[in-house]
């Protein structure tokens, strides 16, 4: 990356980590995978129990690995075999966790977490439940203000995710939002956390890389 282009990134880095402590969160800011793991493993304990919401991030950067080859209680949601109803446990276990980890669907300059879910389980958890929240977010996910966070879940999270996931709503074809009432629209629960009420309950890791939707 050209100096000059990482300077300018640092910079709105810095801006953000700064409004979250104003906010009642913890920023950090790491610069590669590594560096990723090893603030998670100062952030958390062996033989804690651990829950994840879904994320593109966490298999990107390698941290489901990471909790299903450490020694903690990992309730993962992704194994093989589960059914549904297994899978809804794990949600209303999530919230009695140690810590939980999500990304962002984007996260402003300002220190806030905008977040638009399908069911809600992830940004219950974060609201309200585990211990700790960890959310760990690519560079790409900083925005100025909550306008643009909106605007950057219609133009990419949204689409991407519904093509992911092969929903059948009209973002998954145009590749943005029409606000549709489509019977598999993956946008029904909107959040914005401007403020953590209790001090250093979310814990936001920034990686210098473009991670996730």
């Amino acid at each position: 990356m050209d100096q000059n282009t990482e300077w300018v990134i640092e910079q709105k880095v810095q801006r953000t980590i700064e409004n979250l402590e104003k906010n009642n969160m913890e920023g950090y800011y790491v610069k590669n995978e590594n560096e990723l793991l090893k603030t998670i493993k100062e952030l958390i304990d062996e033989e804690d129990t651990i829950s994840v919401g879904g994320s593109m991030t966490l298999f990107e950067t390698g941290v489901i690995d990471f909790l299903r080859n450490e020694k903690y209680n990992f309730l993962d949601r992704y194994e093989k075999g589960l059914s549904k109803e297994d899978i809804k446990e794990i949600y209303r276990k999530s919230f009695s966790a140690d810590a939980y980890f999500t990304s962002s669907n984007a996260l402003t300059e300002n220190g806030e977490l905008y977040n638009v879910d399908g069911t809600g389980n992830r940004v219950a958890a974060m609201i309200y439940g585990p211990e700790k929240v960890i959310v760990i977010v690519g560079v790409n996910k900083i925005v100025k203000n909550v306008d643009e966070a909106i605007e950057r879940n219609r133009r990419m999270a949204a689409p991407a995710n519904a093509k992911r996931l092969n929903k059948k709503t009209p973002c998954a074809s145009l590749g943005y939002c029409t606000d549709c009432a489509s019977p598999e629209r993956i946008c029904n629960d909107y959040v914005l956390i401007r403020r953590q009420g209790i001090k250093g309950r979310i814990k936001v890791i920034i990686v210098e890389k473009t991670l996730g939707y």
